[in-house]
């Protein structure tokens, strides 16, 4: 039954979608060319560092001329899903040169998990380098597959250190708190737990839980793979995942809630088994939109320049499958309702807001998708 209402609901999703604009609100200029590229942050002098899945991390100049390799960098686990992923810079880059890079890192055996490192650029000689290179976090514990490492980061405005750890396709691992992983993480930049994380005192609460876990990290639970990771205009954080077989999340992150996988989802199994929605489960959080049939985010970003006007406080979002960049508006109730899609022709891994206003966009490279960095500037 669940199936045929799904059936449905994908239907009336499709005839309710903003339809793709003919003309799109911005031109799109090619920047420079990339293999599997990932990740993109602009550093203070305007130039570009780039990630590609296999391993470099790349500085780009204005024109889209490409350094070598960085050297440095960890060793990455590339296969599947894995790689090196995120690259941000630290509040303080200006002065200290560093930058975070996510990645998924070969454990035991045949196990993989993602980890976060950090290092200092140094772009002074002929061959760039990041140097002083530590692991400030791992995902825990390292299991076997190639798949939902999750790792996008974010700075948010008082410094702390985000990070989104992927479920693995382990499902369970989401509701697991002896586990990491299908979770959001708040840290402070050295990879340390703040002292006002929800579950810092979760051991003195709970004097029998196995003490062998890591639940001071954890800010929220019951996410699947979260790929996009942005702060509102008012300082709430918003996240975006993928979902199971329909049902892709934008999520209102609240400290210590429990957002339902895989106990909830408004998506199925790939093999068919029916997954109750989220309303059937009122002491989970909600999504505030959902996707069936999915827009698969790779991304996400919410506006906070004037170059378009009209984009200020949306969502911007980087869409795989739907081949698009979809902007939603985000309510000042948590709500937030789709507003337009933008075809852009091929699958989109990252969005990025460049100091200047501009959009930072980096194309997948798989299929007829290129793997090209643009930038999209409003239409005169």
């Amino acid at each position: 039954m669940k199936g045929l209402l799904n059936s449905a609901l994908m239907l009336l999703a499709l005839l309710m979608v903003p339809s793709v604009s003919a003309q799109t609100p911005f031109t799109v200029t090619e920047v420079s060319q990339f293999d599997d590229p990932w990740s993109v942050a602009e550093m203070p002098d305007g130039r570009l560092l780039v990630t590609e899945a296999k391993g470099n991390l790349v500085i780009v100049d204005k024109e889209g001329g490409q350094s070598r390799p960085v050297s440095g960098v960890p060793d990455v686990a590339y296969g599947g899903q894995g790689g090196l992923g995120d690259v941000v810079l630290h509040p303080d880059f200006a002065s200290n040169g560093m930058v975070y890079l996510s990645y998924a890192e070969a454990g035991v055996g045949d196990t993989r998990g993602a980890a976060v490192a950090r290092g200092v650029l140094d772009a002074s000689g002929r061959r760039p380098a990041l140097k002083d290179v530590e692991v400030v976090w791992r995902q825990y514990p390292k299991l076997v597959g190639y798949g939902h490492y999750g790792h996008r980061m974010l700075f948010d405005d008082d410094g702390y250190l985000w990070i989104t750890s992927g479920d693995r396709q382990k499902f369970t691992t989401a509701q697991d708190m002896q586990s990491n992983s299908g979770k959001v993480l708040r840290l402070n930049d050295d990879g340390s737990v703040p002292d006002d994380n929800p579950f810092v005192d979760y051991y003195s609460k709970n004097p029998r839980v196995d003490r062998r876990g890591v639940y001071p990290q954890i800010w929220s639970l019951g996410h699947r793979n979260v790929l996009g990771l942005a702060v509102g205009l008012d300082g709430r954080l918003w996240e975006i995942e993928m979902g199971p077989a329909g049902g892709d999340e934008l999520n209102l992150i609240e400290r210590g809630a429990n957002y339902g996988y895989p106990e909830v989802s408004n998506g199925d199994h790939y093999d068919g088994r029916e997954m109750p929605d989220h309303d059937t489960r009122p002491e989970f959080n909600a999504p505030a939109l959902w996707w069936t049939p999915v827009i698969s985010p790779g991304d996400m970003l919410i506006y906070r320049g004037d170059a378009f006007a009209d984009w200020k406080g949306n969502a911007i979002i980087a869409g795989l499958s739907s081949r698009a960049i979809v902007r939603v508006e985000l309510g000042d109730d948590g709500s937030a309702r789709e507003l337009e899609r933008y075809d852009m022709g091929a699958r989109i891994r990252s969005v990025q807001e460049a100091s200047d206003g501009s959009i930072l966009v980096l194309e997948d490279d798989y299929g007829d998708s290129k793997g090209r960095l643009l930038r999209l500037t409003p239409r005169s």
